[in-house]
């Protein structure tokens, strides 16, 4: 039965014999079509080598692209949810915060780290949009301001890389309070003259850009993130006209002046290192000793 075997150029295969490309090899990007091998695809920082797709990413990656050697300490890595509302949806609230952190390996929806990025100290939280859309929930608000309090005690510049879908609804007033505290710390971290950069990736949305991320003394984005409070659709069929081609995207938020600049994956660490260098406070001469 010969039309279960492949007959060509002397080459006969049983199907039983017949060997597949084992799943995770290869990267489609979903921009332009390009396929590619997952290593080359990771040798790019996971961005298009055609059309320089930034594809979406979590704290691992950004950790391992970020600090030096792949080497952090990790701060209030137990911290995990509780359920002060008593919240069911489709399935009680810790139920949902177990089987999420089961499928993800995270406790919530950022991390936060200390580490050094070509040997300059940099504190970073980055939230993961795996965990529950990237939502902003009592846990993630705390973590950040931990972070923030860890920054300005240590007199050490802070990067926040958000990626988020807005405020988890599961902890409701709890969730939006977090918008006020993060940017009460963020205001104390100014006070004391310390850099936070805020990094704003796809998607950045709700009230994560109406608070932190929108905070920064420098607000930065990757090429072609999601950017706004609202989503497009909700906007159109409030409005109830067209919107602009490209509206919300990073280039069209640099455009209307609410970025500074917008950065390549690839660049990212060592523009990062540049612009905390610059912002170095300059050290204050020792007074001449008296006679």
């Amino acid at each position: 039965m010969a039309w279960f075997k492949r007959q060509e150029k002397g080459i006969i295969t049983p199907t039983e014999q017949k060997k597949e490309t084992p799943d995770g090899l290869w990267y489609k990007c979903p921009e332009c079509g390009t396929v590619s091998d997952m290593g080359e695809h990771r040798r790019l920082l996971y961005t298009c080598a055609k059309c320089n797709y930034h594809d979406r990413i979590d704290s691992a990656e950004y950790f391992e692209v970020l600090f030096d050697n792949n080497q952090f300490e990790e701060l209030d890595a137990e911290l995990s949810s509780g359920d002060p509302l008593h919240f069911v949806d489709t399935k009680p609230y810790p139920q949902r915060i177990n089987s999420t952190q089961r499928a993800t390996g995270l406790k919530d929806a950022v991390r936060t780290a200390h580490g050094q990025i070509n040997g300059l100290d940099l504190v970073v939280a980055c939230m993961d949009f795996k965990f529950i859309g990237g939502s902003m929930g009592s846990v993630v608000g705390e973590k950040i301001a931990r972070a923030i309090d860890y920054a300005r005690k240590n007199r050490i510049p802070f990067l926040m890389i958000s990626k988020s879908g807005g405020a988890r609804m599961m902890e409701a007033g709890y969730s939006l309070m977090q918008m006020a505290k993060t940017s009460a710390k963020l205001a104390l971290l100014a006070e004391a003259g310390v850099p936070y950069i805020s990094l704003l990736t796809d998607p950045t949305t709700g009230g994560v850009t109406a608070s932190y991320a929108m905070l920064g003394d420098f607000n930065i984005s990757e090429p072609g993130a999601l950017i706004g409070f609202a989503g497009p659709r909700v906007i159109k069929e409030t409005i109830g006209k067209d919107l602009p081609k490209g509206f919300q995207s990073a280039e069209f938020v640099l455009e209307h002046g609410f970025l500074d600049f917008i950065v390549d994956r690839k660049q990212l660490k060592q523009q990062l290192s540049d612009l905390l260098t610059m912002l170095r406070p300059a050290e204050v001469p020792a007074a001449p000793a008296r006679a």
